[in-house]
């Protein structure tokens, strides 16, 4: 090999090797932007959870169910109470939190809605309360 050509293959690998620092130095600053923002995907995971649990829950809970209307003060002296509460409840509440089929889910809501009900000094959980306090 003469002194020319090898002159023109090291600049030439020079080159390459200066193509390759760029490429990843840009790869570089590309996985330093795009580290997570723990609490900006906590967030998010929440937010997509909450959608997707409200979501369910309003397919799996009807708008309206064939119960025959009754009286409040009947209701309150001798209703249901929400499962593992004190908390007194219609019996649509009670038939919405049954078709509820994941029972993890199912405990969840009536947890939420307790707490809802014991915060505002709810007497009685009725649909529309139910539908308010079951949403995460």
């Amino acid at each position: 090999m003469s002194e020319a050509n090898v002159g023109g293959r090291l600049a030439a690998l020079e080159a390459r090797l200066g193509r390759l620092e760029q490429l990843l130095a840009a790869i570089n600053d590309k996985l330093d932007g795009a580290a997570p923002n723990l609490d900006e995907t906590r967030r998010g995971i929440q937010a997509w959870v909450t959608e997707y649990v409200s979501l369910r829950l309003q397919q799996l809970v009807p708008e309206t169910c064939g119960h025959p209307e009754r009286e409040a003060e009947t209701i309150i002296a001798e209703g249901p109470v929400l499962p593992g509460t004190r908390i007194r409840c219609t019996e649509e509440v009670i038939h919405r939190l049954g078709r509820i089929p994941i029972p993890f889910v199912r405990q969840m809501v009536t947890q939420k809605v307790a707490e809802t009900a014991r915060a505002e000094s709810v007497g009685l959980v009725d649909v529309p309360f139910f539908e308010r306090a079951a949403t995460f």
